[in-house]
C-alpha cells in the first residue's frame, strides 16, 4: 500500500511538471502569435461578421505578413501587412519562383494557372514587402497560398497602378501603413462554385484598404477593383467605404476599434490628407 501510494506521488510529479512545460509552452506560442499580430495588424485581426463556411478562415503566418486562408474559397480571404517609406535607391533581391504551400488543405501547384487566362495575382506584394520586411519575407510572398486569379489588365496595370502608389506616394507621406487586402466573390456562393482555376474559385473583383494608423485621427482609404478594368482608369474610380468591402466579404476589419471611431473610419469616405489626385492618373510601370 505505501509503495502505491509513493509511485502515484511520484507519477503525480511527473504529470504536475508535464502541465507545467505544455502552459508555458502555450503562453510563450501564445506570446509570440500576438507579436506578430501586433507586427502585422492594427486594431485587430480581421475576423467574420457572422460564422458561415465561405468566411471561416485559419489564419497563416509568413515573415512579412498574415494570410486568413479560406479551405472553401482556396484563396485568401484577407492578407494583412504593415508598410513604412524606404529610400528612393532602395533594391531588393531576385524575383524568387512560386512555391507551393503545404498547409493548404488543397494542392495548389505552381504551374495550377497555366492555360487559364488568369495571372497568380499577388496579395501580398513582392516589392513592398520585400523592400520593407526583407528577403525571407519576399521568399514568403511567392507561395500560392499568397495568390489569387487576376485577369491581366487588371494585376498588370491596375493592381499594379495602385501597389506602386501605396509604396512612392503613400508610405511617404505617412510614418506607417496598415494594409488589408484579399479578393471579392458574387453573393450567392452556387453562382459561382464551378468558376474555379483547378481547386481555386475566381473572384469577380479585388478590394484594398490602406490605413495611416495615427492614434487620435486615424486616416483611411479603400478600393474594389473588378476583374474586367482595362487598366488606365484613374484610380479614383474605385473608391468605395470600409463598410461596402464588409457588406461584400461577410468580413469585419479592425475589429478592436471603439464604435464612434469605427462609424467614421469605416463608415465614411474621405480623401484628404493623401493627395490621391497626385497619382489618381499616374501610368503604371507597365503602361
Amino acid at each position: 500500500m505505501g509503495r502505491s501510494l509513493l509511485r502515484l506521488r511520484r507519477q503525480g510529479r511527473r504529470l504536475g511538471i508535464a502541465m507545467l512545460f505544455v502552459v508555458a509552452g502555450a503562453g510563450l506560442w501564445e506570446f509570440q502569435e500576438r507579436q506578430y499580430q501586433d507586427a502585422y495588424t492594427w486594431m485587430g485581426v480581421p475576423t467574420w461578421d457572422g460564422f458561415h463556411p465561405t468566411t471561416f478562415h485559419r489564419v497563416l503566418r509568413n515573415d512579412g505578413y498574415l494570410v486568413g486562408w479560406s479551405d472553401v474559397r482556396v484563396n485568401p480571404l484577407w492578407v494583412s501587412y504593415q508598410l513604412e517609406a524606404v529610400p528612393d535607391d532602395t533594391r531588393i533581391g531576385p524575383r524568387p519562383n512560386f512555391q507551393a504551400d503545404w498547409r493548404t488543405l488543397w494542392p495548389i501547384s505552381t504551374d495550377s494557372y497555366s492555360g487559364s487566362g488568369y495571372d497568380r495575382g499577388h496579395m501580398a506584394p513582392n516589392y513592398a514587402i520585400a523592400a520593407v520586411h526583407g528577403r525571407r519575407a519576399q521568399l514568403d510572398t511567392f507561395l500560392m497560398s499568397n495568390m489569387s486569379p487576376q485577369r491581366p489588365n487588371l494585376n498588370r496595370q491596375l493592381w499594379q497602378r495602385l501597389e506602386q502608389s501605396v509604396m512612392d506616394h503613400f508610405a511617404p507621406r505617412f510614418d506607417r501603413l496598415q494594409v488589408i487586402t484579399g479578393p471579392i466573390f458574387p453573393e450567392h456562393f452556387m453562382d459561382n462554385v464551378f468558376n474555379r482555376v483547378g481547386f481555386v474559385e475566381v473572384p469577380e473583383a479585388f478590394y484594398k484598404i490602406i490605413v495611416a494608423p495615427h492614434e487620435d485621427a486615424p486616416l483611411a482609404l479603400a478600393f474594389i477593383m473588378p476583374q474586367d478594368v482595362r487598366g488606365n482608369e484613374p484610380l479614383a474610380d474605385y473608391l468605395v467605404t470600409i463598410d461596402e468591402i464588409e457588406a461584400r466579404t461577410g468580413l469585419n476589419f479592425f475589429p478592436d476599434l471603439s464604435p464612434e471611431l469605427e462609424a467614421v473610419l469605416e463608415g465614411e469616405l474621405r480623401t484628404q490628407g493623401w493627395a490621391l489626385e497626385d497619382v489618381s492618373k499616374r501610368p503604371g510601370r507597365f503602361q
